[in-house]
């Protein structure tokens, strides 16, 4: 935990209040006491530091000190078929962390159906996983996740009120064009499942303004690819 991400309600009077998770985190790997500076963020505000006023096993006061604002988000919106729940969390996190701040997760036709009713898809659990991301990256800006479940009516019905003026990239490694680098303008990337989209849903994209793309000959994990794929269109 580089950034201690605390929400409104923990705040009164500028003095925060820390417990379970976040605070066990302080006592056992930053070894805090009182007097200690540690980092600190407003979820979906800004960033400082706080110093510990009390702590013990049960809680932890901070007197909070937030004058800086969050990292700039990446200028992408990412559109991925829903993966087996265990990838789901690192996906979840990979985003957060990389500063992806609009994220799709949508049905294909190599996705299980059973990956559906996971009780990570609930709000709670997506939003615990997305935390620890920006947790990681010293970020506060939650992205935002929509869950759709039919493809078909997600790309004629609403796709194109997304992507708007992106650069709109389907990754594909059967094509022969390669990825761009550095791009100065705002992408859409769709990102399949294990296996790829299915030729129908890459020619669904395609009419829909997507260009196939690759980044070479090696066969990623989605949860590999995600990470590879970002760095090289922002490599910051």
């Amino acid at each position: 935990m580089n950034l201690l991400i605390l929400k409104a309600k923990d705040i009164s009077n500028n003095i925060a209040c820390v417990t379970g998770r976040q605070l066990d985190h302080i006592l056992n790997i930053h070894s805090a006491q009182k007097g200690d500076m540690i980092n600190i963020g407003l979820l979906n505000g800004p960033i400082g530091s706080g110093k510990i006023l009390s702590i013990n096993n049960t809680n932890m006061s901070l007197e909070l000190t937030l004058d800086l604002p969050p990292p700039k988000p990446l200028p992408l919106t990412m559109i991925v078929a829903l993966p087996r729940p265990k990838m789901l969390k690192r996906i979840l996190q990979t985003i957060s962390a990389m500063g992806v701040k609009e994220l799709y997760l949508v049905n294909s036709s190599r996705v299980e159906k059973s990956y559906w009713q996971s009780p990570l898809l609930s709000p709670e659990a997506i939003e615990e996983q997305l935390l620890l991301g920006l947790e990681q990256a010293k970020d506060t800006i939650l992205p935002a996740v929509h869950l759709r479940k039919l493809f078909k009516p997600f790309v004629e019905d609403e796709l194109l009120n997304i992507v708007k003026d992106s650069l709109n990239l389907v990754a594909h490694p059967a094509t022969d064009i390669r990825c761009p680098i550095d791009c100065d303008t705002p992408v859409t990337l769709a990102i399949g499942p294990e296996g790829g989209f299915i030729p129908y849903e890459i020619d669904l994209l395609e009419e829909h303004g997507f260009k196939s793309t690759h980044i070479g000959e090696r066969i990623l994990r989605v949860e590999n690819a995600i990470p590879a794929i970002i760095s090289r269109l922002f490599p910051g």
